[in-house]
Order: C-alpha cells, then sequence, then structure tokens
C-alpha cells in the first residue's frame, strides 16, 4: 500500500511541473528565438554591408539600447570599463583625485552659446574644477579653473569627460603627465603626477553644534555614498562626536546620497536599533534574490535621539536607512519626498571579461511598504503619479524645495562664480575661515565689475518665450497697435543684471562665497560654509529641541 501511495504522489508531483518545466522551455525558446535573430542579422550586415564594420561597438550599442527599454539602472560594463564598476561598488580608484568638467570655449564678449545641449565636441575645453585636499593632483599644484590640454601628451580636444577621466586613472604608483593652462600665468605647463588608490571619504563633512538656543550639543554628520567601509568611517565620526565633543543628540544629512551597498546600510541602521531587527527585505523573481536584512548587533546608540535630512536624490541605501528608522519610529525625516529608487541589482559575469548590472528584486521596508512604489515603465511614460504611489519616502516634516530660476541660475550655469573664484585665488593669498567668511559689498562690486569685463547679459527665461511670442505675432492677424504696445513691453522684461544681483544680493553672495572658500579651504571648508545658510538644517536642529 505504501508503494502505492508513494507511486502515485510521484505521478502527481510529475503532473504538477509539467507546466512550469513548460512555461520555463516556452520562455527559453523565446530568448533563443530572439538571440538567433540577432546573429542572423549581425551575420548579414557583417557579409553584405559595403563597409567594414566595428562589430565590438556594434554589439555594445546594440545591449546598451537593449537595456535602456528596461531601466536605468541595468547596465552593462565591458572588460574596458571595469574601473569605472570598480570605483561604483568600493569608492576606491586608481586617479589623481580631481573633478574635471568640460565646457564650451569663451565666446567673444557678450556672446552666448544658443543652445548648450548642442556644442561641437571640438569646441569644448576640459578643466579641472575640483582636486580633492590631500590627494595627488592638489598635492602637485592643480588648481581649480586649471584647462587640462592634454594627458601624457594626448590632446584633450574633441575627447569627451569620460574619455578624457579614463585617460586620467590607471595603475596607483604610475605616473601621468598632464599640460595645463592657467589664467595669469602666460604659456602652458607640465606636472607630473603620481596615481594613487583613491578613496573618497564617505563622511564628507561632521561637526558639533552648541548654540544657547540648544538644550544640549547637536552632533552632525553629512553622508555621500554607501561604499565598503563607509559604516566604519561614520561610527568613527559618531563615536567622535559623542565621546570626544559631547554631542547627546544627532543630524543625520543624506542629501544628495544616491546609495550604494545595502549591506553598509543596515550596520548604520544597526548602530541605533535593537539585534534582530528586520531593517528591509528584498523580493524578486527567483529564490536567490529573496532576502531577508536583520540588525546583527547590540546598539552603541539605542536612545541616541535622531533627525534625518532627505531631498529628492536620496536614492536606494538611503532611502532603506531614513525609511527603515522612520517605520522603527526612531527618527524624525525632514526635507522632500525621496527618488524612490527600491530597485535592488547585482553584478553578473558575462563573457570576455564582461559585467552586467542587472536589476534582480526590489525593496520592502519593514512596515511592508515598497520604497519603488510604481514600475519604472510608468514613470519614464510620464504618468502622472498620486501622492501615495509616487515611490520614496515622505518625510514627517515636509519642507518646499526652494529651488528657483533667477540670476543666480543664470551666473552658475554659466560659470561666472566659478570664474570669478579663480581669478579672486590668483589675487587674494589667503581669506578668513569658513566659519566666518564674508562676501562684503565690495567684493559684490567687483564681481558686477567682472561680469561686465566679461559681457554679461541677464536674459530670463520670460523674455525668451516673449521675443518667441513677438515672432510669432508679426506672423499672424494681430494689428499693429497691439503688436506695438507688445513690442513696447520687451525692454521691461530684459532686467539689468545689477538691478537683479541687487534683488538677489543675499543668495549671490552665498553662492560666490561658497566657491570661493573652495579654492582655499577645500571640500570640507565649502560645507562648513554653506551650512550657515543651510535653512533646512536650522529646521532639523530646532527639532532637536
Amino acid at each position: 500500500m505504501k508503494d502505492k501511495s508513494r507511486y502515485i504522489l510521484a505521478v502527481v508531483c510529475a503532473l504538477m511541473l509539467v507546466p512550469v518545466m513548460a512555461q520555463e522551455r516556452a520562455k527559453t525558446t523565446r530568448a533563443d528565438e530572439c538571440i538567433t535573430i540577432f546573429n542572423d542579422v549581425l551575420r548579414q550586415v557583417d557579409v553584405n554591408y559595403v563597409d567594414t564594420l566595428n562589430y565590438e561597438d556594434l554589439t555594445e550599442t546594440a545591449i546598451n539600447a537593449m537595456l535602456r527599454k528596461i531601466d536605468p539602472y541595468t547596465v552593462y560594463y565591458p572588460k574596458k570599463n571595469d574601473r569605472e564598476l570598480r570605483m561604483m561598488t568600493t569608492g576606491k580608484y586608481g586617479g589623481i583625485g580631481s573633478i574635471i568638467q568640460q565646457r564650451p570655449k569663451p565666446s567673444a564678449k557678450g556672446q552666448k552659446a544658443k543652445n548648450r545641449n548642442k556644442v561641437d565636441k571640438d569646441s569644448l575645453w576640459t578643466y579641472a574644477v575640483n582636486p580633492y585636499e590631500g590627494k595627488p593632483a592638489q598635492r602637485a599644484g592643480v588648481q581649480a579653473g586649471d584647462r587640462i590640454l592634454s594627458v601624457d601628451g594626448k590632446s584633450t580636444k574633441g575627447l569627451s569627460v569620460s574619455e578624457v577621466s579614463n585617460n586620467l586613472r590607471g595603475v596607483p604608483g604610475t605616473t601621468v603627465v598632464l599640460e595645463l593652462e592657467r589664467e595669469g600665468v602666460q604659456k602652458p605647463f607640465k606636472v607630473e603626477i603620481v596615481r594613487e588608490d583613491i578613496h573618497l571619504d564617505p563622511v564628507t563633512y561632521y561637526a558639533c553644534f552648541t548654540a544657547d538656543s540648544l538644550p544640549e550639543p547637536v552632533g552632525y554628520i553629512a553622508f555621500g555614498e554607501f561604499t565598503e567601509g563607509s559604516a566604519q568611517a561614520f561610527t568613527n565620526a559618531l563615536d567622535d562626536l559623542y565621546y570626544n565633543h559631547g554631542a547627546r543628540k544627532l543630524v543625520v544629512d543624506l542629501r544628495g546620497n544616491g546609495g550604494g551597498i545595502v549591506d553598509e546600510a543596515i550596520q548604520i541602521v544597526n548602530l541605533f536599533v535593537e539585534r534582530d531587527q528586520l531593517i528591509v527585505e528584498t523580493r524578486g523573481k527567483t529564490s536567490q534574490s529573496n532576502r531577508t536584512y536583520k540588525t546583527r548587533n547590540t546598539p552603541r546608540y539605542k536612545d541616541l535621539p535622531l533627525v534625518i535630512l532627505v531631498d529628492k536624490n536620496s536614492a536606494s541605501a538611503s532611502e532603506i536607512v531614513s525609511g527603515a528608522l522612520q517605520d522603527l519610529h526612531r527618527a524624525t525625516l525632514i526635507g522632500q519626498r525621496t527618488f524612490g529608487k527600491g530597485l535592488v541589482q547585482n553584478v553578473r559575469n558575462v563573457a570576455f571579461g564582461g559585467h552586467v548590472k542587472v536589476t534582480t528584486s526590489k525593496y520592502y521596508l519593514p512596515s511592508g511598504r515598497c520604497i519603488q512604489a510604481i514600475d519604472y515603465s510608468e514613470r519614464q511614460k510620464g504618468h502622472e503619479l498620486k501622492r501615495d504611489t509616487a515611490g520614496g519616502i515622505e518625510p514627517d516634516i515636509v519642507l518646499s524645495d526652494s529651488a528657483k530660476v533667477d540670476v543666480t541660475y543664470s551666473l552658475y550655469i554659466d560659470h561666472y562664480f566659478f570664474d570669478y573664484a579663480t581669478r579672486f585665488r590668483r589675487e587674494h593669498d589667503s581669506i578668513a575661515p569658513p566659519e566666518t567668511f564674508e562676501v562684503t559689498d565690495e567684493v559684490l562690486e567687483d564681481f558686477c565689475r567682472f561680469l561686465d569685463e566679461k559681457g554679461f547679459t541677464y536674459e530670463t527665461e520670460t523674455s525668451k518665450f516673449f521675443a518667441d511670442m513677438l515672432k510669432m505675432a508679426e506672423h499672424e492677424d494681430i494689428d499693429s497697435t497691439t503688436l506695438a504696445r507688445l513690442k513696447a513691453l520687451e525692454p521691461e522684461l530684459q532686467p539689468d543684471f545689477r538691478d537683479a544681483i541687487a534683488r538677489n544680493k543675499e543668495e549671490v553672495k552665498q553662492l560666490l562665497g561658497a566657491e570661493i572658500v573652495l579654492r582655499y579651504y577645500y571640500q570640507k571648508g565649502q560645507a562648513a560654509y554653506q551650512l550657515r545658510f543651510d535653512d533646512e538644517l536650522k529646521r532639523a536642529l530646532q527639532e532637536t529641541r
């Protein structure tokens, strides 16, 4: 009887597996058919196309186009891009330690590029804009504003930022030669730099705030990325604030933090919540994609009051930290709704030394809510989303995004703050510390003279639309009197830049000051300066009272 029962059970199980196996075969067949079609197209082009083709480039283009249809996080990395992948996952790379940027070469006085999105590559100039303090480029004397003419004798003309960056990176210990052009220096000059294994500090800045309005000292940690070892760097900063500076409350700044390694996020949450607490789950198509992340250790700061600053660019691991601490009633969140990147990627090996970073699952917080509340495809199509389905983390205290388009935007986007700071650094050996430095009215007036010298004219977005409307009106059935009245309004919509700066005086001073401070005190000094004017931080400090 037992044998008969086992036989019946085996038959039932086999019958249950038939649909599953058939479904898997169907998927495999469809994939094989598509691969066959692609191979056949490539083969036909290979045999019949009139000119010689770059098959590697064609294949890479085809793969990238395919993956872009899925989501922006599923990405192919050929073997040549191994260094880029390594930097993303570890925060380390072999290089010189400086951010570079491309800009159109300066036009004649008063002329501006008509369309910044359509600039000939050959007309772009490459600049060092942000050498990191203590890194090889800064130690070798590279300054913000230096134009990079060539790298190891290879001209940067016509190269993209990524191509120049790839030439700058290399094996630690090797030497790279930069030919630079600097304002105020008559001839280009060369600088030899020994590459190092660059590790960017995930704790971009931390400090302890004390004031009569604060009952106790409040620690502040700006956390930039979740890379290998970042949780330990965060812990070190917090220990220093707590034990050496007396901080008894904490503000964690995750604004602009795009995420990274989830295990680092779990370790940071574990500093504040009990052991064996569920923090996040991943759920995907395969059993390997389903995983539960819990805290493993006894918390070091179980009762430390927490406030977390987030914005629309806080994503992924940042949302795990902020969302989990919110779900567990362990922190107050302040700012704007976060980005909503609740998709998990794993790196898989592919043929010939390449890798593919593929989305395998989604994140679910302790309350069960999914950070990625809607499909990326719906967001990509531009569908209007309801507030409760828009994805991301809604802060407990929502602050409006104060970004606006005014004269400061024009000055920033056309690099006038940057260029003036470059000149200012050349003419002034030192400035006051970031905590006390001020842009005086005299400096602001000198900045205005600089704008005059460069031929800056302030063109509002309204004036651009109005000019287009006038062109349309001239071709339509509008009487001449009405048209004349419209044209009479045009000068009113083109304000003098000095008047515009006067209306936005404090904001212009702050942005100009931040760029100047960066020249003398680098990234941490700039952070200290900017926090003096940070209204969201001020709101967070109020919440700790």
